[in-house]
């Protein structure tokens, strides 16, 4: 049951009257969408196994609202007052699929917003419609709604209060939501603020936003989303403004980053930061380590033999890690001439598609055609990726590509020819799954091709 406690009781608005309130510096701002007698609207993705979503008003589009993806939000939409068939239409790697629908009924200055919430692969699925009457006209006044919309958390506690308060106790609580509840409009003073999440009845907090600016005359939505990205936080806040979204991670979340041994001819190796820790010990060639969790900023990395570490192949290579992102360091090209990528992963699992990247990390291999088939012929086959070079340092890659579970080939050959260089033989591919590979030399460098499998292989 959602507990909505008065703000007089609260205190917020006379507490942070002092803090005021910079609009210049806030992320929050925007311009009023209303247009006399129409309605309004607004969409959000927090499903958080879901595709990218197409969002559907009377068969057409709505807004521009293509390729939607987790954690999006639109801006507030001015709709003429009328009932509106709206769907949802995934983008499966089968075509597009409506997977949800519902009439919309419109009404003259009201805002109505959908939320696509709950799991795919579990079946639930849905969409959940909030209907409120914002007004948006007085000066030093935001208006927000909160909606719990992680399926996996449980009941929290959500707390708001000045950004200097240590102590959270019953009277910081602004409501108490499980899965699906929300707040009605509540109007704050605009101004800085911090939201903290605990378990229901628990002062252990599981989310701390930092300091928010909320700006003035704005209508924000806040939906309390689960986290599929690095750190402990069950749950990212999705928050929606007039004209965009943001999410906001959990102010501590860390970056999470591993290493990819693809240097043939090289020796185990330990990957050291800033002159002082080692991170990983001993990865050999093939080796794939585990995540790390590291405080977001910037490092210097080198890269030494293990069983000597004056011996150093990299050094003090600078990388910069982001709060919230996932990152792989590959090691590549020859001993002599070694490189560090430093690439981007997506650890988001889709229950529709398994998502297979595909690096080409072979010295020896030259340009190559990649081709994806059911049986392994390729003699009639087009490749999926053509005069795919090797490309020492900053590796070239396919990028997530989203198939259908099933069973699959990737045969590799020289581009241009069907003289193949390596196959994998039978891969048996599942949805909600992620498949990364990468080509590599032999043992000690040179031919034949081979593979080094990473996530879900």
């Amino acid at each position: 049951m959602l507990n909505l406690k008065s703000l007089l009781v609260v205190g917020i608005a006379m507490s942070l009257a002092a803090c005021g309130s910079s609009d210049d510096s806030s992320p929050f701002e925007s311009s009023d969408p209303r247009v006399p007698g129409n309605s309004m609207v607004r969409v959000v993705h927090a499903s958080p196994d879901a595709p990218k979503v197409n969002i559907l008003a009377g068969g057409d589009i709505l807004a521009g609202l293509e390729n939607v993806d987790y954690q999006t939000a639109s801006g507030i939409i001015s709709v003429p007052e009328n009932v509106y068939p709206v769907a949802v239409s995934a983008i499966t790697p089968a075509g597009n699929v409506e997977v949800l629908s519902a009439d919309l009924v419109a009404q003259p200055g009201e805002l109505n917003t959908v939320l696509a919430v709950g799991s795919v692969a579990a079946g639930t699925l849905e969409l959940l419609a909030l209907n409120t009457t914002p007004s948006m006209d007085s000066a030093g006044t935001t208006q927000l709604q909160i909606v719990h919309a992680a399926p996996s958390a449980p009941t929290v506690d959500i707390h708001v209060t000045a950004p200097d308060v240590t102590t959270l106790s019953s009277s910081t609580v602004l409501a108490t939501a499980a899965y699906k509840d929300a707040t009605g409009l509540i109007s704050v003073a605009s101004g800085d603020y911090r939201i903290r999440i605990t378990p229901a009845g628990s002062d252990t907090v599981v989310y701390d936003s930092g300091p928010v600016g909320l700006a003035s005359q704005e209508n924000l939505l806040i939906a309390a989303t689960e986290n599929v990205g690095p750190g402990d936080s069950p749950v990212a806040l999705v928050v929606a403004t007039k004209t965009a979204s943001i999410t906001l991670m959990d102010r501590n979340t860390p970056a999470d980053i591993r290493v990819i041994h693809a240097v043939a001819d090289a020796p185990a190796v330990d990957v050291i930061v800033d002159n002082a820790l080692t991170l990983f010990d001993g990865a050999p060639f093939l080796g794939v380590t585990d995540y790390a969790s590291v405080a977001a900023g910037t490092y210097l990395i080198d890269v030494a033999a293990d069983a000597d570490n004056s011996v150093v192949v990299i050094d003090d290579a600078s990388i910069m890690l982001d709060s919230g992102k996932t990152y792989t360091a590959i090691a590549n090209n020859t001993l002599a001439n070694i490189q560090l990528d430093l690439v981007m992963d997506m650890p988001r699992r889709i229950a529709t598609e398994a998502q297979v990247r595909i690096f080409h990390a072979s010295p020896a291999a030259g340009s190559v055609d990649i081709y994806v088939t059911a049986d392994g012929e390729i003699a009639d086959a087009t490749p999926a990726f053509s005069g795919v070079p090797f490309s020492a340092g900053m590796l070239t890659e396919t990028g997530y590509v989203s198939l259908a579970s099933g069973d699959y080939h990737v045969t590799v050959t020289p581009t241009g020819t069907k003289d193949v260089a390596l196959d994998t033989g039978l891969l048996s591919l599942e949805a909600n799954k992620i498949y990364t590979a990468l080509a590599v030399d032999a043992v000690d460098g040179g031919g034949p091709v081979q593979l080094i499998l990473a996530d879900d292989f």
